[in-house]
């Protein structure tokens, strides 16, 4: 089996640690790592909603994701006027994710904002990000029903993300930065742990794959979130949802 330059598999995850409470004033935040790539992920609640919300009894989840300067080798310049297209489309993704097992209905009339700052980017900041979040996601779920402000969980089940590829025509799991930019196909994988797709992202650069390399590109990523998922419960210690 061909090893890879960082010593892994071709079905092998990097390092993942995740550290919960890393941030004192958010409701939830942790710390997540896949290999060197790491991320700054907090949830923390605001009492109001977006305008078009207002009057409805219903809750609303959104993001914003950004690369620190230091983030990559050469300075990554802070994006305060406005957020380059990246940027937007990943924290959307991370906003869609999180939603998509949150009821926000049980929530009220208040705002989740999921903050994923990358201190280190070395491929997969978006996997990372949704992956971190939804740890962050579980104690701002905890806080809010300690305070009695909720009485019931708001999230459904589990959620996390990975990334593969084909990279010097191997089927890859979890790419690194080098290994995704010489990709020919980069696939994003968001899945709950009832084995549901949330979303799916996957694109050839100059290449064609078949129906048959799809699938089985997929199930390599559904069996590196399932060990995903195990890094998650670890991390929170809770037994609630399904993980895998």
């Amino acid at each position: 089996m061909l090893i890879r330059r960082d010593g892994r598999v071709v079905d092998e995850l990097r390092k993942v640690n995740i550290e919960k409470n890393f941030i004192k004033y958010a409701q939830g935040s942790a710390l997540i790592s896949f290999g060197d790539t790491k991320v700054i992920c907090t949830a923390m609640v605001e009492e109001r909603v977006p305008h078009f919300l207002h009057k409805t009894g219903k809750g609303w989840l959104t993001s914003e994701y950004i690369m620190l300067p230091f983030s990559t080798p050469n300075r990554t310049p802070l994006e305060i006027e406005k957020k380059k297209g990246r940027s937007y489309e990943i924290q959307r993704l991370i906003g869609r994710s999180l939603r998509a097992v949150v009821d926000l209905s049980s929530l009220g009339e208040r705002t989740i904002w999921i903050d994923c700052n990358v201190l280190q980017a070395d491929g997969g900041t978006r996997c990372a990000s949704i992956t971190g979040s939804f740890v962050a996601l579980i104690d701002a779920d905890r806080w809010l029903r300690e305070k009695g402000i909720t009485k019931k969980s708001i999230i459904k089940e589990s959620l996390a993300a990975v990334s593969v590829g084909i990279s010097n025509g191997e089927k890859l799991l979890d790419l690194s930065f080098q290994e995704d930019s010489e990709a020919d196909v980069d696939m994003t994988v968001v899945m709950t742990g009832k084995g549901d797709l949330v979303e799916v992202q996957v694109s050839g650069e100059e290449y064609v794959f078949s129906r048959k390399t799809f699938w089985e590109l997929f199930d390599l990523a559904e069996n590196g979130i399932k060990k995903v998922f195990q890094y998650q419960k670890e991390a929170v210690g809770e037994s609630k949802w399904k993980w895998s």
